[in-house]
């Protein structure tokens, strides 16, 4: 994880914005790029003076842009402060899932806080999820805390989506002190068509220097989110790492219970991977 990518609206508060994140990389010795993203601008019609309408939103959003570009050395110098070994600055125009999915080209982790007060936030969350070809570590609105790796909690039902956010996740599991396997219902290698190799999560761990725990959770389904959050705060869990579970492949924005669950209510930062 040499470059992680922060995302935030505004350039006002860089600690609120982007606190976390700046100690992440300091932490991984990584790169950090700071990101604010402008939605393109809508062309208004079907009334009397929409042209000089859309010129005057034009020039609100250009200036905002520029402002925003201004800050970038204002940046740069605060993440130094902070000890980050490399930082830049971007700012972008366009769909944030486009914009993101373009930057994800070239860093290894997104770093977000939820939006408490947005309609249909998990909604968005999944999009930029799915889409960003990213992991994600969100963090609770407002979030001011900084990374801590005392308990690292992994949500497993044995799916591809949950072992590829553990392997993504390796390079925190490595500075975690305890490490905690909330193991739910396991899917059934034999129910596909073929039968799957088998994997025991424990022994992937082992075999990469990290011991971990076992810890049962007796829901399944949607109850499955609810659950795995009071199990991982049972354990003190700073970071609850699991997978983004799509409900249907053909509508992939739809995700299923306990991810839509996860995004909303989640009080720790989550690390997610799809």
């Amino acid at each position: 994880m040499n470059d992680v990518l922060a995302y935030a609206n505004g350039h006002d508060d860089w600690e609120a914005g982007f606190g976390f994140a700046a100690r992440l990389a300091a932490r991984l010795d990584g790169c950090l790029t700071g990101l604010n993203i402008f939605p393109s601008p809508a062309v208004p019609g079907g009334f009397y003076g929409a042209t000089e309408t859309f010129a005057a939103i034009l020039e609100s959003v250009r200036k905002a842009e520029t402002a925003a570009y201004a800050a970038g050395a204002g940046f740069i110098a605060w993440a130094g402060r902070h000890g980050v070994r490399a930082a830049a600055w971007q700012v972008a125009e366009g769909n944030e899932s486009n914009v993101l999915q373009r930057l994800g080209n070239r860093h290894d982790l997104l770093v977000m806080a939820r939006d408490a007060h947005a309609a249909d936030e998990h909604v968005r969350l999944g999009q930029i999820l799915l889409h960003s070809g990213l992991p994600l570590v969100l963090l609770p609105p407002a979030w001011t805390r900084p990374p801590r790796f005392d308990c690292i909690a992994l949500a497993w039902n044995g799916s591809a989506e949950a072992l590829r956010a553990i392997h993504a996740a390796r390079p925190l599991l490595r500075r975690a002190r305890r490490i905690v396997v909330l193991r739910g219902e396991l899917r059934d290698a034999y129910a596909e068509i073929g039968w799957l190799p088998p994997f025991d999560l424990v022994d992937y761990l082992a075999c990469h220097g990290l011991e971990a725990e076992l810890q049962g959770i007796a829901e399944s389904g949607d109850a499955a989110g609810p659950a795995l959050l009071e199990a991982a705060h049972l354990q003190r869990a700073d970071l609850l790492v699991m997978g983004g579970y799509g409900r249907s492949r053909f509508s992939e924005w739809i995700l299923g219970g306990a991810t839509r669950h996860l995004l909303g209510h989640a009080s720790l930062p989550l690390f997610l991977r799809h």
